[in-house]
Formats: structure tokens, sequence, C-alpha cells
């Protein structure tokens, strides 16, 4: 288990340094624990979220990776209403399966270009 949780850190460390949001490009950081998910837009440069969605607001009984989904849909109505097109992807740590792969499936399919 501490093997794993370090290995994580390296990878978030090692993305951290490469992915940097700008307000004309945002970077679109993500948080999934055993439960949820969330997404969130954020401007580094002025250090503010743009918008955010949690998978807490979705009432319908769904998979984990289907919530993912819609979480990604969501967040590029979001992006599209603040005139925003491209996004910087921050899995946060997290490998690009699952729930991190149904997510940016989403908000690819919703406009937004990685």
């Amino acid at each position: 288990m501490l093997e794993k949780t370090r290995k994580k850190i390296q990878r978030k460390i090692r993305i951290r340094t490469k992915v940097y949001g700008t307000s004309i490009r945002p970077r679109l950081a993500i948080f999934v624990s055993n439960k949820h998910i969330v997404a969130q837009m954020i401007d580094d440069q002025a250090g503010k979220t743009l918008g955010y969605v949690t998978d807490q607001v979705i009432t319908e009984k769904k998979t984990k990776s289907e919530k993912a989904h819609i979480i990604g849909l969501k967040i590029s109505e979001i992006a599209k209403k603040k005139k925003i097109s491209e996004v910087v992807f921050d899995r946060g740590g997290k490998l690009y399966h699952g729930r991190v792969k149904a997510l940016a499936d989403g908000a690819r399919e919703g406009g937004l270009k990685f």
C-alpha cells in the first residue's frame, strides 16, 4: 500500500510540473475517490476555479463510469457558457482508464479539446 501511494504521488508531481492552466486554456483537474468524482476547471494564473461539477448532483441510478461520463458532458457545458473550447487535462496522478477515461471521453463528446 505504501508503494502504491508513493507511485501515485510521483505521477501527480510529474503531471503538475508539465500542466499549467491559463484563462484561455484552463486546467481540467479531476479528483476520484472510491465513491465520488469531481471535475473542475482552474485558471492557475489567477488562482481561480472557473467551474466545477460533482457526481453528487446526479440523482439517477447509474454506475460510477456512467456518472463520470455525465460529469464530462456537464463540465463541457459549463466551459461552453464561459466560451472555453480547449483545456489541459490533469488526471491527478490517476491512471488513464476506467472513470478517468469515461470523464475525458464525455468532455470530448461535449466539445472540449485536450
